[in-house]
């Protein structure tokens, strides 16, 4: 019987998204399109390693029916996403084969002292503060990097690791406006500044990193002191590799991991004084770096590019991102927007809540970029109709990324990482052994920051 259980409940959801379609009135394109989004969740959720093929057959029914086409795949599939990815693996597998990681790793344990605690919390911090930096997916891609030449020594999973560097890393993405696509979209769409991310966001953005740290060092603490055994036991064999990382350390490699980290946090500036248009250069520093990683590399450029550019993943982000903007697309947004305006009834505090909760609901499942981009158009209409919106965007950017670690699908930085530990064969994680934890720490972190907002409701401008 439990060997039923995954295809019953799995039909149980389609159907379910079936019947719904059906009692709201929906037309056929929109009905296709809340079935099969519903069809490529329920496949993620309940068979992660066959994510493909469900997202392949979601997408090939999409195109069959007429639902979508072609210029409307390749909008929504977030090609520029997908470029920046592939510009940041090579040069991320370009220094790692030049051993960069190795005596990052060796700097940071020079700090941590043999403490599995020091050397977890460097890494939290050091995640949440380059994503704060430069984004999400930059600090997931440098940092998982380090974390796995560290489990590697220390002959641990790299899995329970992996989890609390993620936390981290969204959370600390919520501390600025470059620090994740959902803030980036915010900001423009309510003319919110830098500087309103400093006074409104990073303070909550650091409380919950706080509280991600204490949480995930509770859960897993069993995993700590193994971790922590571990370095003892190894510490004259860490000092030997120190030893050798220093003998090879490279200049090159620094200069080109420095450049690309100045070029990604200066990337605003440079489009401003080029005039060009937001976000080119973004991307841009990411080709150009892999252009220069492709180009040290020299004869064996083919060969990095292969090897070290994770496609799986990829191409599952590129079917996903368009499968989902589909519902946007054909107007299924639209409906449950109508259907959330009736529900505010006009209420501040209400909306305010409301809007933070479904956005927080459904980042974990269609991807926080995604429930975001939904919203900030619902969002301005409330705001027309003389609502002060004023906290409903920080509640939404709060529940976007704080709720994001939810799930393995709640935001890039998630897939990134768990494509990273799949693709070099270090282990598997299943949504079940993520939920428990991913459940205190988004729970936990969210219910705090809107705690905090509505605290200061009566400090924020009309």
């Amino acid at each position: 019987m439990p060997k039923l259980l995954k295809p019953m409940a799995y039909i149980g959801i389609v159907l379910l998204a079936g019947a719904l379609s059906s009692t709201f009135g929906m037309s056929r394109s929109q009905s296709i399109s809340l079935i099969v989004f519903s069809g490529i969740i329920a496949g993620v959720l309940f068979y992660w390693r066959m994510r493909m093929a469900f997202a392949l057959a979601g997408l090939s029914v999409l195109l069959a029916t007429g639902v979508i086409d072609l210029p409307h795949f390749l909008e929504f599939a977030s090609l520029d996403i997908i470029v920046f990815l592939i510009g940041m693996m090579v040069v991320i597998g370009f220094l790692e084969e030049r051993r960069f990681f190795e005596v990052l790793l060796e700097r940071i344990m020079g700090f941590a002292k043999g403490s599995a605690i020091r050397a977890t919390s460097l890494l939290m911090l050091m995640a949440a503060f380059a994503a704060a930096l430069v984004d999400e997916v930059t600090s997931i891609l440098f940092i998982m990097t380090t974390a796995i030449h560290l489990v590697a020594q220390l002959n641990l999973s790299i899995v329970p690791l992996m989890m609390m560097l993620v936390f981290a890393t969204n959370i600390g993405s919520s501390a600025t406006v470059v620090g994740n696509p959902v803030g980036v979209m915010i900001a423009m769409k309510a003319k919110l500044t830098f500087a309103d991310f400093i006074r409104w966001a990073t303070p909550i953005a650091l409380v919950g990193l706080g509280l991600c740290i204490l949480l995930s060092f509770a859960y897993f603490k069993g995993y700590i002191k193994s971790m922590n055994d571990a370095m003892v036991n190894t510490r004259q064999q860490a000092a030997d590799v120190q030893n050798s990382a220093k003998a090879k350390f490279d200049i090159i490699s620094a200069l080109l991991f420095v450049g690309t980290l100045l070029g990604l946090i200066m990337h605003s500036q440079i489009e401003r004084y080029l005039n060009l248009e937001k976000n080119t250069m973004l991307i841009g520093v990411a080709v150009i770096s892999a252009a220069v990683a492709l180009l040290l590399t020299g004869d064996k450029a083919r060969e990095l590019v292969e090897r070290r550019v994770d496609w799986w993943t990829l191409i599952f982000f590129l079917v996903f991102f368009s499968s989902v903007g589909t519902l946007k697309y054909t107007g299924v947004t639209t409906q449950i927007s109508k259907a959330l305006l009736q529900l505010t009834g006009g209420d501040q505090l209400i909306t305010f809540l409301l809007f933070s909760s479904v956005v927080g609901i459904l980042s974990p499942l269609m991807d926080n970029v995604l429930a975001v981009a939904t919203f900030i158009p619902i969002a301005s209409d409330i705001g027309s109709a003389g609502i002060n919106v004023f906290p409903i965007w920080w509640g939404m950017l709060f529940g976007a990324t704080f709720m994001g670690n939810l799930t393995m699908i709640g935001s890039t930085a998630n897939i990134v990482a768990v494509g990273m530990v799949e693709r070099q064969r270090l282990g598997h994680v299943t949504m079940r052994e993520w939920i428990v934890p991913g459940a205190i720490v988004s729970f936990a972190t969210f219910s705090a920051a809107l705690l905090l907002l509505y605290i200061q409701l009566s400090l924020m401008p009309g």
